[in-house]
């Protein structure tokens, strides 16, 4: 097991540059869930029916998502070949150009069916900007940290999710409170799309003072002595699908009931609260940013968890937590209790943090280092199609197909089984050294052959 020393301001240098650079990416991407429920659907999808003008908003928030395995494929190649710092840096720049220009188009009164076609492509560039810098960020940290706090420090990339939500939606519950709907309909709305400009230039000059994975370094050398014998090697992405496609399905399937979980519980729920129950838009923000707030803390702290008791027991905490409290979470909300709302929130995201925290660790010790960022970024991102991207949009039409939450809560139940099941049967990956492939492993556990044994 290779736990080589690292001055502890170094490992806390490429954590401080993998969190707020995830958070800024997070911000720009949640910024446009939070407002496909509160404004897009009026402003660029108008409709006579609420729901459905929703529903349409939450169509191209589901296209970001159909654009991200496509982003997870090209940087994964390209940071295999190339390394992670370089990737993560396009990531943001092409991620924060994109919603600074949402900020700026005009609406479907303006320019008519243009606007919502502008505002389509500019989602599908952040999908596929947001698709490459899951897995560049996890893997700089997990690369330069050590395998027995491993769980810890790759956790903290993870917040960045939290931590861009909380953004989001602390900045839009503000222009909501001191703002008046026909100012915030009108021009507040914006704002926060604009600020990303700025954020992505505190995130930029973070982000290129840290140093590339010393992990992915030893394996480049290796590669390029390699080559230099004449061995070739196939596309990362083809040996993905050739020898480790059975980890991409457990990482898709260890992401399926996390990923629904999340974006009913942050952007479903205000969909919910405003439409369905008729409660103002500061009820559902408040009550997520306060969930938000302390999702960031946990999450780390149950990556710590998953150190000392294995990435499997922590991540069945949250999945089997989770299929339960499906059922409570719409229960507690009907109340229109803001407390009650607040506390319903809460408890869901800390149950997702034991999925979440544990996940880039997991996830990037199922594969080896010269295909880790394509294997871990294609299995994270498929699982956003099949999961994130339709979670709202299937909430949203069982919904107003049943008027009630019960097959919403049937619906996250389902999901959160399927990441128990697939948790279940995958192997324990807590401890594994980074910088030896499976077949070297599976080398070393080999016991020596005696002297006139069979070879």
């Amino acid at each position: 097991m290779s736990d080589t020393p690292r001055p502890r301001g170094g490992i806390g240098r490429i954590v401080a540059a993998s969190l707020i650079g995830t958070t800024i990416e997070w911000y720009d991407f949640f910024l446009y869930g939070s407002a496909a429920a509160l404004v897009f659907n009026t402003l660029f999808f108008p409709s006579a029916d609420p729901l459905v003008g929703t529903l349409i908003a939450f169509v191209t928030y589901a296209i970001g998502f159909l654009a991200r395995p496509l982003g997870g494929i090209v940087f994964g190649h390209f940071g295999d070949k190339i390394g992670r710092k370089k990737l993560l840096v396009v990531s943001l720049l092409m991620m924060g150009g994109s919603t600074f220009a949402m900020g700026l188009l005009p609406t479907y009164e303006t320019l008519g069916v243009g606007a919502p076609i502008l505002l389509t492509v500019l989602r599908l560039v952040q999908g596929f900007a947001l698709g490459g810098e899951w897995g560049g960020a996890v893997l700089i940290v997990s690369e330069h940290g050590g395998d027995k706090h491993r769980g810890f420090w790759a956790s903290w990339p993870q917040s960045g999710a939290p931590g861009g939500n909380l953004l989001a939606t602390g900045v839009l519950a503000l222009l909501a409170s001191f703002q008046s709907e026909a100012a915030f309909q009108s021009w507040g709305w914006r704002v926060p799309f604009l600020l990303s400009g700025l954020l992505v230039v505190i995130g930029l000059w973070i982000r290129v003072s840290v140093s590339e994975s010393p992990v992915f370094l030893e394996a480049q050398a290796r590669a390029e002595a390699e080559a230099a014998r004449g061995v070739k090697e196939q596309a990362p992405v083809v040996q993905v699908f050739r020898r480790s496609w059975r980890e991409v399905l457990s990482a898709i399937g260890v992401r399926f009931g996390e990923n629904i979980s999340y974006y009913i519980l942050t952007s479903f729920v205000l969909v919910y609260v405003t439409t369905h129950l008729e409660l103002p838009k500061s009820t559902a923000l408040n009550a997520v940013l306060i969930g938000s707030a302390i999702h960031f803390v946990t999450i780390p702290a149950w990556g710590a968890l998953s150190d000392r008791i294995g990435r499997r027991p922590v991540t069945l905490i949250g999945s089997v937590g989770m299929a339960v409290w499906a059922f409570a979470f719409f229960a507690l909300v009907d109340s229109e209790s803001f407390a009650v709302i607040t506390l319903a929130v809460t408890a869901g995201l800390v149950l997702h943090g034991a999925m979440y925290g544990p996940q880039a660790a997991f996830i990037s010790e199922m594969f080896d280092t010269k295909v880790r960022y394509s294997g871990a970024s294609m299995g994270s991102q498929l699982a956003s199609i099949v999961a994130g991207a339709l979670a709202p949009i299937i909430a949203v039409e069982l919904l107003r197909e049943f008027g009630s939450s019960t097959p919403i809560s049937l619906y996250l139940c389902a999901a959160a089984v399927v990441t128990t099941v697939t948790v279940a049967v995958t192997r324990e990956t807590l401890g594994r050294d980074l910088t030896r492939s499976r077949d070297e492993e599976r080398t070393a556990k080999r016991p020596p052959v005696a002297a006139g044994d069979p070879a």
